[in-house]
């Protein structure tokens, strides 16, 4: 079962260091990302087991560049909740990655 890791930061470059720092700690794989009010928020998901994935983002949250906005794990993320995931990262792929 895939456990979904969120991270909202400010900044592109907020944003990446909790990336790499969540990919360098645990067992995770980017799903997508969001940029909203122009790049100032942006939202990072990771997939991987519960426990990489719970390991990953305290791991970021600890020692990211900048305090994230907000972060959450879900364990066992609902239909719904992957398909509207699934809209972002088709999205995501749409535009070159």
């Amino acid at each position: 079962m895939k456990s979904l890791g969120l991270i909202e930061v400010t900044g592109v470059t907020g944003a990446i260091d909790c990336l790499d720092i969540m990919c360098k700690s645990a067992d995770v794989e980017l799903v997508t990302w969001e940029r909203k009010l122009g790049g100032r928020l942006v939202t990072v998901v990771v997939q991987g087991d519960v426990s990489a994935v719970t390991a990953a983002v305290e791991n970021a949250v600890a020692n990211g560049l900048k305090k994230p906005v907000a972060h959450a794990v879900i364990a066992n993320p609902h239909e719904e909740t992957q398909r509207l995931l699934e809209l972002s990262a088709s999205r995501f792929q749409k535009k070159g990655r």
